[in-house]
């Protein structure tokens, strides 16, 4: 049976799974790794110059004590000499060496290391065949035990001054904790130099990644927030420029949206309720008054009227809620077609011939008689130009004049929509497009309307990628919107 963690170790192990300490791990790995590369490089190459170097300055040590070995070797026993053993342990004391005389059998003839002087040894027969054989050796060991410690060893023939035959092995030797005295030196500066790089990286990683986890945490705690249903929160950009920066303008625009978008919601019940609440109380009051007697036979047929406008205005409220539901989801990029908006005009100004005509309104329409070609939906750009003319004609001064007409202007076609009445105010236009916005004029004098024309005509010129501008002055009120034209 899995034992589920307990809180506390569950926020501490989502604590060190986080960004900070992943990012962390990730740079001190990467130092790490970096010093332990570096690290095997500088090992390698140091070791082997300072050793390359060493055998090179051993080897001409060396072959001067070979040299003048040469001589003495020819006349008689070293080991007696006392003129050849006071050359070599000056030669040793010069060159902080010590230095071993063998016979060409690999016997020991003279050493100037007073620890092992009159002991008798020889040449490790590996040692005397390679000298014999490549005329040279170099290399690391204790002389079959002769030494503790390894000693680092360079050693040459000796060869007969008058035959030129090998007549003994000169050897230098020295202790390889010396030999690599230097290359430890060295490596321990490079690896204080890398602890130091190692601690700098740290905390420059810390505070880089702190600098950048900060306001990460501060949006979880923000959408956090938003989930609960506060959208006052706001997120501070630390006076930075760079991504998270732009991170939190990006996350406090889309929090503006949210807020915007819940004020919206609310708005939207506010009103729907509003708007379903009374045409329902009236018709079930009036329904109940007849039901129950209280209302007389003589008036009931003009409360059944009442009843009746009171359900189509709902239907006709709800029938438009469904209409934007389907234009916003509409995708009219391989839907726009050639059409000829003039036409779309005419049958427009035909449709709305009765509600012109009730109004006593003059139509002034300045659509040509040639075809305008535009790409788009025809049967919603027609809707767009009913709704506008429906508002026109709607809010016009009666015996006034309704304008409708069309121009070209580079590639687009401007259709507008003119009609006389009242100034709409300058802050109310921003507004007109809304869901459900009515002003209160409008609302006073239009009972039927349900506040979604204008929405209506915004949300099918913007899935057209069009837009549309209007313009209140002196009583003359203008709707202009573009289409673009066909090629």
């Amino acid at each position: 049976m899995t034992r589920k963690p307990s809180p506390l170790m569950a926020k501490l192990r989502r604590r060190f799974h986080g960004l900070y300490w992943q990012q962390l791990a990730l740079t001190i790995g990467m130092v790490l790794l970096t010093l332990a590369l570096l690290g095997c490089g500088f090992f390698a190459m140091s070791y082997n110059y300072v050793r390359s170097e060493t055998a090179n300055a051993m080897r001409q040590k060396v072959e001067v004590v070979a040299q003048i070995a040469s001589s003495y070797i020819h006349d008689g026993d070293l080991s007696h000499n006392q003129d050849f053993y006071m050359l070599a342990s000056f030669a040793s004391t010069a060159a902080d060496n010590e230095f071993i005389i063998f016979s060409a059998d690999g016997t020991a003839l003279l050493t100037t290391d007073e620890s092992h002087a009159g002991k008798s040894f020889r040449l490790p027969n590996d040692i005397r065949r390679k000298v014999l054989k490549n005329l040279e050796y170099s290399g690391a060991g204790t002389l079959d035990g002769l030494y503790e410690d390894k000693q680092f060893i360079v050693a040459m023939p000796i060869f007969s001054h008058v035959d030129h035959s090998i007549s003994g092995i000169a050897m230098a030797l020295a202790e390889a904790r010396s030999l690599t005295a230097l290359w430890r030196t060295a490596l321990a500066l490079f690896w204080l130099t890398g602890v130091t790089v190692l601690v700098i990286a740290f905390i420059a990683t810390s505070y880089t990644t702190m600098h950048q986890v900060q306001p990460i945490h501060a949006m979880v705690q923000a959408t956090r927030r938003y989930a609960g249903g506060n959208f006052d929160s706001r997120m501070y950009d630390y006076g930075r420029t760079d991504e998270i920066g732009e991170l939190a303008a990006s996350f406090n625009a889309m929090a503006d949206t949210l807020q915007q978008t819940e004020q919206q919601r609310r708005e939207f019940i506010a009103y729907i309720s509003h708007e379903l609440k009374t045409p329902m109380t009236t018709i079930a009051g009036y329904t109940d008054g007849i039901l129950d007697g209280t209302i007389p036979p003589e008036k009931q047929e003009q409360y059944l009227r009442i009843i009746a406008d009171e359900s189509r205005r709902l239907s006709r409220l709800v029938r438009r809620m469904l209409e934007v539901s389907q234009l916003q989801s509409l995708d009219l990029t391989h839907e726009k077609k050639k059409f000829d908006v003039c036409e779309s005009m005419r049958r427009a100004i035909i449709s709305m011939e009765h509600k012109i005509r009730l109004r006593d309104l003059d139509v002034e329409a300045d659509i040509p008689d040639d075809s305008l070609l535009v790409m788009g939906d025809t049967d919603l750009i027609t809707q767009v130009i009913y709704n506008l003319l429906e508002n026109a004609a709607k809010f016009a001064t009666p015996s006034s004049t309704l304008y409708l007409g069309v121009t070209e202007l580079n590639d687009k076609a401007l259709v507008s929509i003119r009609n006389h009445g009242t100034t709409i105010p300058a802050e109310e236009i921003p507004h007109l497009f809304e869901r459900f916005h009515k002003s209160d004029k409008s609302r006073s004098e239009d009972k039927d309307g349900v506040g979604l024309g204008l929405y209506i005509v915004k949300t099918i010129l913007e899935q057209h990628g069009e837009r549309i501008v209007v313009t209140s002055e002196d009583g003359l009120t203008t709707f202009t919107f573009s289409l673009q034209l066909a090629k």
